[in-house]
């Protein structure tokens, strides 16, 4: 069993459990930036992701006009309400922990509201997602410039950082379609 550690002195290392530490050999720099980049693409695509799904999720729940508006916003106003917020815990908390504390919230969240059984469940589990991105969000973007030294390596881990963010905003909208018509919205 391996873990992924972050030093103080901003080096990613893995190290297996029972090892000394000064033994630690650096770990790809390129399996960190893809957590973080699957992380931010989730959080962006989380965003959009229910919109194609309106008219299967008002006949499965019974929403009405209002409560798919809230079904679609809940997230989104969360998220941008909180992201200051986010940023300040992994000042705080440490930025390993904080984003482990986001996935995890994110992650119940969304399996919650692919179970709801309830417009005010969806709702309520969009709203919680949203705090989990809020605090998911900033703490990304903080490994990555802790973990990626000024100049072209840094450049280019924010670049993809960016991109995937953005591919993320365009992908919900495709993603939730393919899932809505062929799996369930629920997906």
């Amino acid at each position: 069993m391996y873990r992924i550690q972050l030093y103080q002195s901003r080096e990613v290392g893995v190290r297996r459990p029972g090892t000394d530490d000064k033994a630690v050999a650096p770990a790809p720099a390129a399996a960190l930036l893809s957590v973080v980049c699957a992380a931010q693409f989730m959080v962006v695509l989380d965003i959009s992701v229910v919109n194609v799904a309106l008219p299967s999720m008002r006949t499965s729940l019974g929403f009405t006009d209002t409560g798919l508006a809230w079904a679609v916003n809940a997230y989104a106003l969360v998220f941008a309400g909180l992201l200051l917020v986010g940023g300040r815990l992994a000042d705080l908390f440490g930025r390993k922990r904080v984003f482990l504390a986001g996935l995890l919230v994110f992650t119940v969240a969304s399996l919650v509201g692919g179970l709801a059984s309830t417009p005010g469940w969806l709702i309520g589990a969009r709203a919680v997602q949203g705090v989990g991105a809020a605090v998911l969000a900033p703490a990304t973007l903080t490994i990555l410039t802790t973990t990626f030294t000024e100049g072209p390596r840094r450049t280019r881990a924010l670049a993809v950082w960016t991109a995937l963010g953005l591919a993320g905003g365009t992908a919900g909208n495709l993603l939730g379609g393919v899932l809505t018509e062929f799996a369930s919205w629920r997906a």
